[in-house]
């Protein structure tokens, strides 16, 4: 099967990138880092007009009227350009938190016992009482942990009325995952072709050529997966997407990171920000464990 965008979705693509380009550049974003847990109000407004969080309501209620697979799109842009904040929690509560679909509203999830970006939201879905700061691996994501209870059984957000986990959070984290590795894969090709040793970029050596084909390939491969899900939907597609898009944003990261040799370890390179905001994702939803039980389990079906 051949997966193949619309124009109009290459053209919503392209949108969105330049636009996150233009209002969330690397000054931007190093901004951000050099005030952690701080949200910009003005580019969460920003984000709404664009239509980021109403992207999947009807147009009779004030939406977008687009479906899931533009969704991914949008948030694989996002998360290319390590765009900060509560994306997947405000964009599911359009439609059914007021403000929330124009951005007015900040709304943060309870995942299991961690929550995301507590104290800037306006709403919290889940009970957050007793949550305590967490020192978070990215500086880009403030973290709180709720106190351990009997009573606390879901370790992750929940479709409304089941115990399940919710699919489409997973798959629109899947789709940051995927913008993540795209990102990656991009920096560690620019870098390759530029960096110079032995009077020779460093592209031209066997051991960084294979690292960018694995780049490459993981990236590529999770990107049809991701695809895919977004247009059948099922379960067990998303858990198999979300699995995919955790291993090529961790390990693009890292092999991004070995690309660049010593520089990719300091502060000033950007490298280290895609490998732990990687990580944080990764552990959404119950992390690996969730995905890997639901396909074990269609799998004994």
């Amino acid at each position: 099967m051949r997966f193949q965008l619309t124009e109009d979705q290459r053209a919503l693509k392209a949108g969105v990138r330049e636009l996150l380009d233009r209002r969330f550049g690397r000054e931007a974003l190093r901004a951000a880092v050099d005030a952690p847990g701080r949200l910009d109000r003005e580019l969460w407004r920003v984000l709404g007009d664009a239509g980021f969080f109403a992207l999947r309501l009807p147009e009779a209620d004030g939406g977008v009227g687009l479906g899931l697979p533009e969704a991914v799109l949008v948030f694989e842009e996002a998360g290319r350009a390590l765009l900060p904040g509560p994306l997947v929690a405000t964009h599911l509560a359009a439609g059914t938190v007021p403000g929330a679909a124009t951005g007015e509203t900040v709304v943060a999830a309870v995942d299991g016992e961690l929550v995301e970006w507590l104290e800037p939201a306006d709403v919290v879905r889940g009970e957050a009482t007793g949550a305590v700061p967490l020192r978070s691996v990215d500086p880009l994501t403030p973290l709180h942990r709720l106190p351990a209870a009997p009573h606390r059984k879901a370790r992750h957000p929940v479709s409304a009325g089941t115990g399940a986990p919710d699919p489409l959070a997973s798959l629109l984290t899947a789709a940051e995952q995927l913008g993540t590795a795209v990102r990656v894969l991009e920096t560690a090709v620019q870098h390759a072709r530029t960096r110079e040793q032995f009077g020779r970029p460093i592209g031209a050596f066997q051991a960084v050529k294979h690292l960018c084909a694995d780049l490459l390939v993981r990236t590529e491969t999770a990107r049809v997966a991701v695809y895919a899900a977004a247009v059948t939907g099922d379960p067990a597609d998303i858990a198999a997407a979300r699995l995919l898009a955790d291993e090529a944003a961790v390990r693009g990261a890292r092999d991004c990171l070995q690309v660049h040799g010593g520089m990719g370890f300091t502060w000033e390179a950007d490298v280290h920000l895609h490998l732990k905001r990687a990580w944080v994702r990764a552990r959404r939803g119950g992390g690996s464990t969730e995905s890997e039980e639901l396909l074990a389990a269609r799998l004994a079906a």
